[in-house]
């Protein structure tokens, strides 16, 4: 999965190189070499953003849908999967612990309730 990610980032560097940025009305086009360099990094934080918000819903709904089931052992399973993503973006500093330790929470909750 991660190796598609950087596949991705590396498209995306080449397509940047390429492609200049449009600009908005009123704003310029970055004309010197750190305007065109924030850019850039704009985008790569913009995509890698977008896999981990991806990564934390899949993981939660693959949770969600379990439960739904009233599968206990798949709800089980899933949910150790989603802690263990969920404790890792903390780890990289995506998202706040609190947020993780309310997330984790409530999916917990929720594969408890379920009668086995």
């Amino acid at each position: 999965m991660f190796k598609e990610f950087l596949a991705i980032i590396r498209e995306l560097f080449l397509l940047l190189r390429v492609i200049q940025p449009k600009h908005r009305k009123g704003h310029t086009m970055a004309n010197n070499k750190s305007a065109k360099k924030r850019i850039l990094q704009t985008a790569v934080r913009t995509e890698r953003n977008r896999y981990y918000r991806t990564k934390i819903k899949n993981t939660v709904k693959a949770v969600h849908e379990a439960v739904e089931a009233s599968d206990k052992d798949l709800a089980q399973a899933a949910f150790k999967k989603a802690n263990q993503s969920i404790h890792a973006l903390v780890s990289k500093g995506f998202i706040k612990k609190t947020t993780a330790a309310r997330k984790v929470s409530r999916l917990h909750k929720m594969v408890n309730k379920i009668e086995a």
